[in-house]
């Protein structure tokens, strides 16, 4: 084995996949790309880090909701736009041609153009690691959307995509927990 750098170490599990999230600061939509997401157990659980440097995390910590917006690999260059400009001095939705749709339970929208949706409201916020902790309350997918394959970041500038799926679901029944 080679030696890596350990600040890429990192590039070795970055989690995925990459997410557009949504904020309302009850004048403004606003989107942001976040590549660092984790699913917290097997309920609607979720965390993103992100914090103080990014335009969003104001909306995020006074309001208490968003929307995790799952882009599929055909908005990979949107995803990249959406990443690399601040929503302080640009609107995300009309620049990167995104459709905001009303959602049921948050201020913040849906992207129409996503495979799918989740409105959240935030349960924690860990400052020391800049962990956002959310739990989901609805969630939204659009079934007939041809592209289903997610975006995940390398972390290095480079992203992969879901490729073949391998069905292992009979033996992992009776390796779940109860109620599951």
């Amino acid at each position: 084995m080679e030696d890596l750098p350990l600040g890429k170490a990192f590039t070795l599990m970055e989690p995925g996949p990459v997410v557009l999230v949504t904020t309302n600061d009850g004048h403004k939509n606003n989107v942001m790309a976040i590549s660092w997401t984790m699913v917290l157990d097997f309920t609607a659980k979720f965390a993103i880090t992100t914090g103080s440097w990014n335009h969003s995390y104001a909306a995020l910590s006074k309001t208490k909701e968003c929307v995790i917006a799952i882009p599929a690999a055909d908005l990979l260059d949107t995803v990249v736009g959406v990443g690399t400009c601040s929503g302080k001095d640009t609107d995300k939705f009309e620049r990167f041609g995104l459709t905001p749709v009303k959602a049921k339970h948050v201020r913040a929208p849906l992207i129409a153009e996503c495979l799918a949706n989740i409105e959240c409201r935030v349960a924690d916020i860990v400052e020391r690691h800049d962990i956002v902790v959310l739990e989901g309350v609805a969630a939204h997918v659009d079934g007939a959307r041809k592209e289903k394959r997610l975006i995940h970041a390398v972390g290095d500038g480079t992203f992969v995509v879901d490729g073949r799926h391998f069905d292992r679901k009979e033996a992992m029944r009776s390796k779940l927990p109860s109620g599951v």
